[in-house]
């Protein structure tokens, strides 16, 4: 949390981007007694209406040279370019530029639990939430998940917990962004179609941690150091997730038993592993990580476990769709980097046949051809990226191509006809056939349904 919220009564401020975060900020700003011209690419928005009516300006259209010229703050979106042109301008004249979430969480009354990562971020996010719940006290969970941070400034109170899903994005145009817990779960490269280099988005990454002291939390990876040395520059109290609990305080397995080790005490049991509802190892390590930052939050372990029951994983994250002529199809549509893909196969232990692809954001492809050609694996590649997922898996195992999503589940389907895995696990983003990594998973899941019903009603789940 930041000292003081931005003041914005009777000033004049730009909010740069209409998705769902720019419409929030613009909203709040409304609330807070100030005035909100709202720039946006498009040409249109649907919220039109509702938002002349509020009194906010719309400057649609091609993203403009600048912000107007009396804008005293300007909040922009996550999705827009921290350097793109209007913002340059604004700042070459000494305007303030922040993101949505700095904005946001300036106002906010409760302590905030800030989870960051290159994957798992959704699932330990949504996890941490139902452990706070289960145990009685109030909690939000928002940011880069559901609902942007803006939308939740009215409803937090001094006993409210944040748990905010924190893009690289959103990390970018931080200031003052005060985490009590920060949690920096992973990192492998991504983004960089955006952040142009892995330097530039370790450090976006990093500046998770920027604002803690000695009084908050950092929560890290036992097995990597680069993050444990972010966290431990800023001078937060670190636990370690993954731990060999013989030798080190953290969260970590005690057999078969998910336990809490503070200094010098004895392991605690918080979690049983036979709770956990989750697909792939991978997944383990997101259920200690949340583990550990209820801990933080006074959460106990008979409440972790009833929220650890609970819960099957999210949509489009290795979500388990349907079973036709005995191979299994899993929708893992929010897989958009090579590492998230890769953990992905790795979650299982028969022969898995990858649909991979779409717009290209940085990376190895080749990562992928160890852990399938383990598994006697094949990959069905699409969109823009097929000729690089070719080129990078082609010598390593079975490649074909597909024109459209329909095309490669068939493909994938007959490939694995006696058995084994059918996995969306692009790789990529989406945007070159389809709106968002959701849209695609649920025509995935539609694909699949199609096909199910004409083969003779097999299972479907359609989450």
């Amino acid at each position: 949390m930041t000292t003081m919220p931005y003041d914005v009564s009777g000033r004049h401020v730009a909010v740069v981007g209409g998705g769902r975060s720019g419409l929030a900020a613009s909203r709040l700003v409304v609330q807070r007694g100030g005035r909100v011209t709202l720039i946006d690419a498009k040409d249109a928005l649907a919220e039109r209406a509702e938002l002349e009516a509020l009194g906010v300006s719309l400057a649609l259209g091609a993203m403009p040279a600048d912000v107007p010229v009396d804008a005293a703050l300007v909040v922009v979106s996550p999705g827009v370019p921290a350097d793109a042109t209007p913002l340059e301008a604004a700042r070459a004249r000494g305007v303030t530029v922040i993101g949505e979430l700095e904005f946001a969480a300036s106002f906010l009354a409760g302590p905030v639990i800030a989870i960051t990562g290159s994957k798992g971020k959704s699932t330990t996010t949504t996890l941490v939430g139902r452990m706070i719940e289960a145990s009685g006290q109030k909690v939000l969970v928002g940011g880069n998940i559901g609902v942007p941070l803006s939308a939740q400034v009215d409803a937090s109170t001094p006993d409210t917990w944040h748990v905010v899903e924190t893009s690289s994005f959103q990390l970018e145009t931080i200031v003052h962004y005060h985490p009590h817990v920060a949690a920096w779960l992973n990192f492998s490269p991504d983004h960089l179609d955006r952040h142009r280099t892995e330097a530039a988005y370790e450090q976006a990454k990093a500046r998770v941690f920027e604002n803690q002291g000695p009084e908050d939390w950092a929560v890290v990876p036992a097995s990597d150091a680069r993050i444990r040395a972010h966290a431990a520059r800023h001078g937060a109290r670190l636990v370690a997730f993954g731990v060999d609990l013989s030798q080190e305080d953290g969260v970590g397995l005690q057999g078969d038993v998910i336990a809490r080790r503070r200094v010098r005490g004895s392991p605690e049991p918080l979690v049983p592993v036979s709770a956990v509802r989750l697909t792939g190892r991978h997944m383990l390590g997101n259920v200690m990580a949340a583990c550990a930052m209820a801990d933080l939050a006074g959460v106990s372990g008979d409440d972790m476990v009833r929220a650890v029951e609970g819960f099957t994983g999210l949509e489009h994250a290795l979500e388990y769709v349907a079973t036709i002529d005995g191979a299994r199809l899993y929708n893992d549509s929010k897989a958009t980097n090579v590492e998230a893909a890769t953990m992905a196969i790795e979650a299982f232990d028969v022969p898995v046949t990858a649909i991979v692809g779409g717009v290209y954001k940085g990376g190895d492809f080749a990562r992928l051809g160890p852990p399938l050609r383990a598994r006697g694996g094949s990959v069905v590649a699409i969109g823009e990226a097929a000729p690089l997922v070719e080129q990078a898996l082609g010598p390593l195992v079975p490649v074909t191509r597909a024109s459209t999503l329909d095309d490669a589940v068939s493909q994938a389907l007959a490939q694995r006809a006696s058995g084994g895995v059918v996995l969306l696990a692009p790789a990529c983003a989406s945007f070159d056939m389809f709106r968002d990594y959701a849209d695609r998973g649920r025509a995935f899941k539609a694909i699949v349904a199609r096909l199910a019903a004409a083969r003779g009603g097999q299972e479907v789940r359609n989450g």
